[in-house]
């Protein structure tokens, strides 16, 4: 097992921050899901017909135990569906979690279903103005699914870049009973990331054409499991592991094979031990605390991770009561040694990573270095240690865990905190007289961590493809792409300039991206001040750069300035656009309500804010 040392002070200090100024709402957030508890089977304070309805579909064995019995009822929160790669092996799952239940004298229904749209079919189409908001869809679908009152515990399937945040809402929302979180895993490596990202970049030079694209990106997403790079869904399944939902080493292991199925009825097995009907009561909402989510944004930064967690972890946060901060962030990232290089801030994909040591590896370096609040509330009880095992299949086929590597398999992919890629964390915050934004620098070249340009300033993503293509991008520039914050048009994620920027970056030209929209976990070589707050709809003093103006991206310093003269720039007018394009088809005029009650990023990006 991991020695356990003494946590550094600097995250100490941090956590205690988080905790002074969450006190409150934390304490009325506790106080509900408390009253919320109880100590017989939920579905036994319900009417006669009440649970009648709740069992009149199921088994004989089933329905007796419902019935008559005082065993517990494990609802399934599914985000399946057979076209996304990540989500098609989870068709298998509800049988494979009835079993188990009825091993562990209970029994699982699926309590509902939650909508999974990816990210990648969407990418630089109208559909991605949904994007963000299907968290929120998510969060209330899943409200809907545990609503009946029925279940003493819950397990939720699912794992691409909004559903996971979108469940942990949800599932917080229900914080009394225990939740435990399913992956169905990675797909098997394909065409390298490297090679798939260099067709993209030789395609939008018109140097090769789309049946070579399309082969190029056939080969990368070729079956089940999630996308091999380290995205956001892969971010999230760290972030489940380390947070203490997952099973250890439970991640990154393929779909479809015998270990993945031990895993899952596992997981419902243990769901069911620690129900409040037992002597070991775990709920979600008192175990996801300041610790959980410090340990979640250590995570992050050691592994590289994806930039949507700054948005994300604080919506998660503040549906337990609990208020992060961008500067907790930049605090955390400050004491946070990079120890993994996984594409985008490298070659290997998330499979080399776990064939390296993977999250068990990682977690054993960060408890060595007192980085971790080791006695955080895990499913499997108060001590982080038993994350730095993995699982295997003894001979008789049994689920057993072993101690994880204690060295990494491939220092070009997983490094120790004693010889870590960087000694601070793959994100910082940036702040100065354009508000304040989110850059990914672990993909980033440490020369081009500063850039000074003058702007190029667009309000699509089209525009500056079409100005790319008009060979009107020349010279150093800083591309800022503006009205695509969350009240603007959902926030989408921008990642078809990437190619494009790319293209001009490798032609010896100096470039960086400002803007109010994403980019997540993809974000890639180019530097990227993205999620600006205020965005321009919103008074965002992005929205009085005008071209021409000098603006100097400065990841160093965590600067983000116009260097315009003050007083010029305080009579400058803002601009204006015209959103109306992005407010109806495909189902965004539906999202009406959303864009108006939406946060800030630095708050989460929620229409949950105060709730």
């Amino acid at each position: 097992m991991a020695a356990q040392h003494t946590l550094d002070a600097r995250v100490g200090e941090i956590t205690e921050r988080i905790a002074r100024r969450s006190h409150d709402a934390r304490r009325r957030y506790l106080d509900r899901i408390a009253a919320a508890a109880q100590r017989r089977p939920q579905r036994q304070a319900l009417g006669c017909a009440n649970q009648a309805h709740g069992f009149a579909a199921c088994g004989p064995s089933d329905k007796a135990m419902l019935r008559a019995g005082d065993g517990p009822s494990l609802g399934i929160v599914t985000a399946y569906n057979d076209m996304l790669s990540a989500h098609r092996p989870y068709e298998r799952y509800p049988e494979l979690l009835r079993e188990a239940a009825r091993e562990a004298g209970g029994a699982a229904l699926v309590a509902g279903g939650v909508p999974a749209m990816c990210d990648g079919i969407t990418q630089g189409e109208a559909g991605m103005e949904l994007s963000l908001f299907s968290r929120e869809v998510i969060a209330l679908s899943t409200a809907v699914a545990l609503s009946h009152q029925t279940f003493d515990a819950a397990v939720f399937l699912g794992i691409c870049d909004k559903i996971v945040p979108g469940l942990v809402i949800g599932a917080l929302s229900f914080g009394h009973l225990p939740a435990v979180f399913i992956p169905s895993g990675p797909m098997t490596s394909g065409l390298p990331n490297n090679e798939k990202s260099r067709i993209r970049q030789l395609y939008a030079e018109g140097k090769v054409g789309r049946d070579a694209l399309l082969e190029a990106e056939s080969q990368s997403y070729h079956g089940p499991g999630t996308c091999t790079f380290y995205g956001t869904a892969n971010t999230n399944q760290m972030l489940m592991e380390i947070m203490g939902l997952h099973l250890p080493g439970a991640s990154f292991v393929t779909p479809d094979t015998p270990l993945r199925d031990a895993l899952t009825k596992a997981a419902a097995q243990r769901a069911l031990a620690i129900t409040a009907l037992g002597n070991d009561h775990i709920p979600a909402g008192r175990m996801l605390d300041e610790k959980a989510f410090v340990n979640g944004i250590v995570g992050l930064h050691a592994t590289g991770g994806s930039t949507n967690h700054t948005l994300h972890l604080v919506a998660m946060a503040a549906a337990a009561g609990i208020a992060l901060s961008w500067d907790d962030f930049s605090a955390l990232a400050e004491v946070t040694p990079l120890l993994a290089r996984v594409y985008p801030n490298g070659s290997a994909d998330v499979n080399h990573f776990h064939a390296a040591g993977g999250v068990p590896f990682v977690v054993r370096e960060l408890l060595s270095a007192g980085l971790l609040h080791a006695d955080a509330e895990t499913i499997l009880g108060r001590s982080l240690a038993a994350y730095t095992r993995e699982p295997v299949l003894a001979p008789d086929g049994s689920l057993d865990w072993r101690d994880g590597a204690a060295t990494s398999g491939d220092d070009k992919v997983l490094r120790g905190v004693e010889a870590p890629f960087q000694s601070t964390g793959g994100l910082k915050v940036l702040d100065g007289s354009l508000g304040r934004a989110v850059i990914k620098t672990s993909a980033v070249a440490p020369e081009r961590h500063v850039i000074e340009a003058p702007a190029k300033v667009f309000h699509s993503q089209e525009e500056l493809q079409a100005a790319f293509k008009a060979g009107e991008l020349t010279g150093d520039l800083v591309a800022v792409v503006r009205f695509q914050g969350p009240k603007a048009n959902g926030m989408p994620e921008l990642h078809k300039l990437m190619p494009p920027l790319g293209v001009l970056q490798d032609r010896g030209q100096r470039v960086a991206l400002v803007t109010d929209g994403r980019l997540s976990g993809a974000s890639g070589k180019v530097p990227a001040a993205i999620h600006v707050t205020p965005e321009a709809l919103d008074g965002g003093a992005i929205a009085r750069i005008r071209d021409g103006d000098m603006i100097r991206v400065d990841a160093v310093a965590g600067r983000l300035e116009v260097l315009v003269p003050p007083g010029e720039w305080a009579a400058r007018p803002s601009a204006t656009a015209d959103l109306s394009a992005s407010h109806v088809g495909v189902g965004r005029e539906l999202f009406a309500p959303f864009r108006a009650a939406v946060g800030e990023a630095e708050n989460g990006a929620s229409i949950f804010a105060g709730v």
